[in-house]
């Protein structure tokens, strides 16, 4: 892919999108689901869902739009790390691709814990606690499709780090940090699916370094952004 925008304004961009992708990921954690959902008590939750649709619908939508920072930032990842090594940078895309494949249908599942708290006639045939428990179900399937996504997120993070590290053209501090970040995930998420008692023990501390791994690479890209002519002689080079 051939492209006329210099590294500076790509790079520019992506800081952009990184941070919507943060803001709009700490709306929907934040002020959606953690306002909504309560912890052990599936009839609450289900209260909030009935009384705040409207809400809960936000934020679906609002992960509608963070995938779609996503995935543009993806390419524009692959365009700025390409000249380090075409492969690795394919790589990573690859990795992130599948990553936002699996978040993308897993957010059906926000929309499916709806569904059993509407008012369609068929409903009837269900107890209000067996409704309500299939409203947990589905926001709980969310919680782990998304710790299953962010498996092949933490192993871009890694190629990404590593590249950002080999670049010359970002801070090797920098891709340290992502690949910290993307050990801090695939922690997290295998912990999930192995020993989900050990990962809600291992998130608390396991959020801070990933955070401060992709805040940092977001800035940068905001504010520093790539030098210029290092990634042109890198480019050159290829």
């Amino acid at each position: 892919m051939e492209t006329k925008m210099s590294p500076q304004a790509l790079s520019r961009i992506g800081g952009a999108l990184y941070l919507a992708i943060i803001v709009l990921g700490l709306f929907e954690e934040m002020f959606v689901r953690s306002r909504l959902i309560v912890s052990g008590n599936v009839s609450a939750t289900a209260a909030n869902l009935r009384s705040l649709e409207s809400l809960w619908r936000l934020g679906i939508a609002s992960e509608c739009v963070l995938l779609i920072c996503a995935i543009t930032l993806t390419l524009i990842f692959f365009v700025l790390l390409r000249p380090v090594s075409r492969d690795l940078a394919l790589l990573a895309v690859f990795f992130n691709l599948v990553s936002l494949a699996v978040e993308a249908s897993n957010a059906l599942n926000l929309l499916a814990a709806l569904f059993p708290l509407g008012n369609a006639g068929y409903l009837a045939a269900f107890q209000p606690e067996q409704l309500y428990a299939m409203a947990t179900l589905s926001i709980r399937s969310f919680e782990h499709g998304f710790g299953l996504a962010l498996i092949f997120f933490g192993c871009e993070c890694l190629v990404v780090g590593y590249l950002i590290f080999r670049s010359g053209f970002l801070p090797k501090a920098i891709g340290v940090l992502m690949q910290i970040a993307g050990l801090s995930y695939l922690i997290n998420s295998f912990a999930l699916l192995v020993a989900p008692k050990l990962a809600d023990q291992l998130f608390p501390a396991i959020l801070v370094p990933a955070f401060i791994g992709e805040a940092s690479l977001c800035l940068w890209l905001l504010l520093k952004g790539v030098n210029v002519e290092k990634w042109k002689t890198r480019a050159a080079a290829h």
